[in-house]
């Protein structure tokens, strides 16, 4: 019986992936709201682009029918194929979750959540993006 997914992994050890392997990739499935105004992982200093594909749309609760089907698609026109490292990101490690079951469950085999996400946990005062994730770790990122 397969997984329902491959794990979870921390920021540091994604981006260190990222840099290692030329197939391994990253998928932000947030809203382009959140991607506009929260910020983005940048890679372009490792010759990466982050793959943009919203599991669900602001402000509906379910994911985005197709989304799988499309993210497939995509992959595939930048030569990846189901044997690629393929890393799911979201805020705080929920939506990536359930992006990365969907993909392996479409036979994708190498299909990890970055825990935490971009702006992890609320610190002491509310407020994401200082206690854990991409941000917190000192990750380039960039704000539109």
């Amino acid at each position: 019986m397969q997984a329902a997914y491959a794990g979870d992994r921390s920021v540091t050890e994604v981006f260190e992936s990222l840099k290692a392997d030329s197939s391994a990739t990253l998928v932000d499935v947030r809203t382009n709201a959140e991607w506009t105004f929260v910020g983005i992982p940048d890679l372009s200093m490792i010759g990466k682009e982050v793959v943009l594909a919203e599991w669900q749309g602001f402000p509906s609760n379910g994911p985005h029918e197709g989304f799988a089907n499309q993210l497939s698609d995509a992959l595939m026109q930048k030569g990846l194929d189901q044997n690629a490292a393929i890393f799911f990101l979201c805020r705080s490690g929920v939506r990536s979750k359930a992006a990365a079951i969907a993909m392996t469950a479409l036979g994708y085999k190498k299909c990890y959540n970055i825990a935490n996400g971009f702006e992890g946990g609320h610190d002491a005062e509310g407020h994401r993006g200082s206690v854990s994730g991409w941000k917190a770790q000192g990750l380039p990122w960039s704000q539109g």
